[in-house]
């Protein structure tokens, strides 16, 4: 923990403080805390004025979330932030105020962190250390800028851009088909003003001009923003100072198309978050892997979202300890002789072969009634295994199905090639085969195959949502050569 804090994956959520979905779901700090306590590192807080415009509401903007005080949102972090974990918490905050609320918002910070606020004196070339940074609170958004100024750009975009992603104009109109991750039918163009991340509408290093804007600027230690211009602008690697970009994930999937290796030069000192389309309405979440493959520290996930892309965000940040910190591998921040990175695109040849042997499973009649898979025998289970990483990596085995029995054992052995070990992922689920209707869930994992130990291991299973089952696991055997 050593090493620059840019040379991290670092855990992210995206809207922390949404109960469920994006449009009418209440705010609260509750899901704050239970993202800290997983181990969460990066919490996102959009900032608004209160109808009466003397106090500062956390919201999502534009919707018909309920609102929560940011004092309670900030007090809760305090009480919870190093619960899971000892290394630094970054607050990133996507801000709607005026010059006077943002002063007041700088006194909130200042009364309810105080020391434990990391505010460096001046523009760092480099960023300081997980371990330098310990129960330390890092303040990430823009620089303030004079309010109406602000508005009038913002409106002048809202006019220009309506229904287009905030980078659009960089990067042109959203494909019809994504690649990343289609789990949406309704069609990008469909996005609207909830698609933006305002924190990186307006250019960067803004003119500071209120009387409560210095104070604000002082607490900010990771600057955010994009400066104008076009992609090779927006990823220029500055020597005297260090800036965190956010990409959506459609903007991040069209800037690898052509510029897949400035982003991985840009990545190695400077900080990328990448966080879910606008359209995902239902807090639901992309495929991570094509943001780390490219050095991006801060993939923002909708923690209160379900599902298998949710599944492979817990297992990266089960490594290490669980501390909400992955050491980067090596290849994201090594430069040749000759000035070259890493090309995520290259065509690389096999370095390790994992084997995995699963031998059988037990537990489900602890955890579940008698009757939850079938209500007159018992379970018909299987097992599918895979592995999640880079695409030529990527792929899903299954085992054979044993039939009417609780503690099925399988004896079945894969094999998986690996070109880039160092971000592959297994994946495990297990299901119960329905002959009339859609299979039944009976519990997954995914662990950082740089993790595994060889030999042969009891596996707790997961329910849908990423809690540990009592009793559930799977004995299995891990090779890798």
């Amino acid at each position: 923990m050593t090493a620059p804090l840019s040379h991290y994956f670092i855990y992210t959520g995206h809207n922390s403080y949404l109960t469920g979905n994006q449009l009418s779901s209440d705010c609260s700090d509750v899901p704050i805390i239970k993202a800290l306590k997983r181990g969460v590192r990066v919490v996102e807080l959009d900032i608004w004025p209160n109808s009466t415009k003397d106090d500062v509401h956390v919201l999502h903007g534009r919707t018909l979330t309920t609102p929560v005080e940011l004092i309670k949102c900030l007090k809760s972090i305090k009480e919870h932030a190093f619960s899971a974990s000892p290394y630094p918490v970054v607050i990133t905050l996507e801000d709607h105020l005026t010059p006077d609320l943002q002063a007041k918002v700088a006194q909130m910070l200042t009364q309810t962190f105080g020391k434990m606020l990391f505010c460096p004196e001046e523009s760092l070339k480099e960023f300081r250390t997980p371990e330098d940074l310990k129960y330390r609170i890092i303040i990430s958004t823009k620089p303030p800028k004079e309010y109406l100024e602000g508005q009038s750009n913002k409106d002048k975009m809202s006019n220009s851009q309506k229904g287009k992603d905030s980078d659009d104009d960089v990067w042109g109109k959203e494909p019809t088909e994504l690649t990343a991750d289609q789990e949406d039918e309704k069609s990008d163009s469909d996005a609207s003003e909830n698609n933006r991340d305002d924190e990186d509408t307006d250019a960067f290093e803004p003119e500071v001009r209120s009387s409560g804007a210095p104070v604000y600027k002082r607490l900010i230690a990771l600057h955010a923003g994009k400066p104008k211009g076009g992609l090779k602008e927006v990823l220029k690697v500055e020597v005297d100072k260090v800036r965190r970009l956010s990409l959506s994930e459609q903007a991040l999937e069209k800037a690898t198309l052509s510029h897949g290796t400035d982003i991985v030069r840009f990545t190695q000192k400077n900080f990328l978050r990448i966080y879910p389309k606008g359209t995902r309405f239902n807090s639901s979440n992309y495929k991570p892997l094509i943001g780390w493959m490219h050095g991006a520290q801060m993939v923002a996930f909708n923690m209160q979202g379900y599902g298998r892309s949710l599944w492979l965000m817990h297992g990266m940040f089960r490594a290490n300890g669980g501390c909400g910190y992955v050491k980067k591998p090596d290849f994201l921040m090594n430069v040749d002789p000759n000035g070259q990175v890493f090309d995520p695109k290259a065509n690389l040849l096999v370095k390790k072969t994992l084997k995995v042997k699963v031998y059988m499973g037990d537990g489900w009649h602890l955890d579940f009634k008698q009757t939850h898979f079938d209500s007159y025998s018992p379970p018909d289970f299987y097992t599918r295994v895979g592995i999640a990483g880079v695409p030529a990596d990527e792929i899903m085995k299954k085992t054979k199905k044993i039939e009417d029995n609780w503690t099925p054992v399988w004896g079945e052995e894969f094999t998986f090639p690996l070109t880039v070990p160092e971000l592959a992922l297994l994946r495990v689920e297990v299901h119960e085969y329905d002959m009339s209707e859609k299979d039944d869930f009976g519990g997954q994992t995914c662990l950082p195959v740089s993790e595994l130990k060889p030999g042969i291991r009891a596996v707790p299973l997961f329910d849908r949502k990423g809690e540990k089952y009592n009793s559930v696991r799977l004995l299995m055997h891990f090779e890798l050569v």
